[in-house]
């Protein structure tokens, strides 16, 4: 891994070494949803959805008077509000909420119903890939066919300490010193909540690196990102692969393989923001102290770490 010394991501340990010989290469994909039908329509809400091996994102257009409802749904879900001009009611099996705005919420299994009280934009939810009638409605649900190369069975994170219920967490938080990002993590996944990029990133401060075996959905919810990847050389020179270049538009999500080397690049002209999302939870981002806000609530697995 290759980082610049200003960036937190600096302090990780090294990559360990894959004990699975690759053997195969997926992919990268990009979805620009405005490129595409809708895959659900209803009162006030247009969602589009793409998935990942272990997850499944809804970018969904919202007015006054949407509802968004899941029912018996299997795990956990988040959904959050970009757009500060919108405010929701959340009702669930085990809580409810009102005016929620500019937040992360953590759902809880069971029934649950979002009702966009004032405001028109975005809302963002992400599921896991338990649920199967989200993952047969994403755009790229062929490519998932069959499960991808070096990417291990999936397997949740411990319940939270307290049962499941209904999390409200803050999406602006002010940066410290050493952390990166505003990360959140459940059972079954972690988002990255970056800042509103205002400038194009410096490009002597890029950040090639890898990840020997889950996959990174990065989210792009304002301008355009180039997004650059590199797949190893291995012994079999049959599964080599040229490298990429995938400039991507908002509103879009990029699905980046392990063990693929990446970096991405915001373009001009700003603002440009980008969100990364893992399933399950990132280990090494979860043992930096610190740097999962809500680390208190999700515990790690037995043996992981304290």
């Amino acid at each position: 891994m290759a980082y610049d010394t200003t960036d937190p991501r600096s302090l990780l340990a090294g990559a360990a070494t894959s004990a699975v010989p690759v053997v195969a290469y997926a992919d990268a994909e990009t979805i620009e949803f405005h490129k595409v039908p809708p895959s659900e329509t209803g009162a006030g809400y247009k969602s589009w959805y793409g998935r990942s091996q272990n997850l499944v994102v809804s970018y969904t257009e919202v007015e006054p008077g949407a509802v968004l409802i899941r029912e018996k749904h299997v795990d956990e879900y988040m959904v959050f509000f970009p757009d500060p001009h919108i405010k929701a009611d959340i009702d669930t099996a085990s809580g409810r909420a009102s005016d929620v705005s500019s937040q992360l919420a953590i759902i809880p299994p069971g029934d649950s119903r979002i009702t966009i009280t004032a405001g028109k934009g975005t809302v963002m939810r992400v599921f896991s890939s338990l649920s199967k009638d989200l993952t047969e409605k994403s755009y790229n649900a062929a490519s998932y066919r069959e499960p991808h190369p070096n990417i291990p069975p999936f397997q949740p994170w411990p319940a939270p300490t307290a049962g499941f219920k209904l999390r409200l967490y803050p999406i602006d938080v002010a940066a410290t010193e050493g952390r990166f990002g505003v990360l959140y993590r459940s059972t079954n996944m972690m988002i990255n909540l970056f800042p509103v990029a205002t400038e194009p990133r410096d490009p002597n401060k890029m950040s090639p690196h890898y990840h020997d075996d889950f996959e990174q959905c990065s989210l792009t919810l304002q301008g355009d990102y180039m997004h650059y990847i590199r797949w190893p050389w291995t012994v079999n020179k049959a599964i080599w692969r040229d490298d990429a270049k995938i400039r991507c538009s908002a509103p879009s999500i990029t699905i980046i393989p392990p063990p693929a080397i990446h970096t991405s690049q915001a373009l001009p002209p700003a603002p440009c923001h980008l969100i990364d999302i893992f399933g399950p939870p990132r280990l090494d981002f979860s043992l930096k102290p610190g740097w999962v806000l809500n680390a208190a609530d999700y515990p790690m697995p037995p043996g992981m770490g304290c």
